[in-house]
C-alpha cells in the first residue's frame, strides 16, 4: 500500500487543455499523408508531460516527476529550497547537487514548506 502525498504541485491545467487542442488540431494535418503523422508526437508529448510532471510533497521526502523518470529526495538531504531570478524553485542537496522542483515557484513555496512540516526562514541579512 503506497502512502498519499501531503501536497501535489502541478503545472496549470491550461497547459493540459492547450495540449489537447493542439492534438486534435494536428489530426487532420497528420491524416493528410503518412509523412506528417509524426507531428502528432509533439502535442502528445506535451500532453503526457502536463499530466505527469510535478512535485509531490510527503512528510519524509519530495518526489519530483518529469516527462520520463523522476527523483525521490529525503528531506534530510535537502539543505535549502531557493527560487531563482525567474521564480522557479530548486533544492540544494547536501552533496552540492541541485534539483529543480517541477511546478514549484516562489508563490507556492510556502505551501510546500507548510505541507512538509518544515519552517519557512529567510536567508541571513534579508528582510522578509
Amino acid at each position: 500500500m503506497s502512502k498519499r502525498p501531503v501536497l501535489r504541485v502541478r503545472k496549470s491545467g491550461a497547459v493540459l487543455v492547450a495540449a489537447l487542442i493542439a492534438l486534435f488540431g494536428a489530426v487532420p494535418l497528420a491524416g493528410a499523408t503518412w509523412a506528417l503523422a509524426p507531428l502528432l508526437l509533439i502535442p502528445l508529448a506535451v500532453l503526457v508531460w502536463a499530466w505527469r510532471a510535478g512535485t509531490d510533497v510527503y512528510a519524509d521526502e519530495l518526489r519530483v516527476r518529469a516527462l520520463f523518470g523522476g527523483s525521490r529526495v529525503p528531506w534530510s538531504r535537502i539543505t535549502e529550497l531557493a527560487p531563482d531570478e525567474r521564480g522557479r524553485v530548486s533544492a540544494l542537496l547536501d552533496n552540492g547537487n541541485v534539483i529543480r522542483l517541477t511546478a514549484v515557484d516562489r508563490d507556492n513555496l510556502p505551501l510546500v514548506l507548510a505541507a512538509s512540516g518544515h519552517p519557512l526562514s529567510a536567508p541571513a541579512g534579508t528582510d522578509q
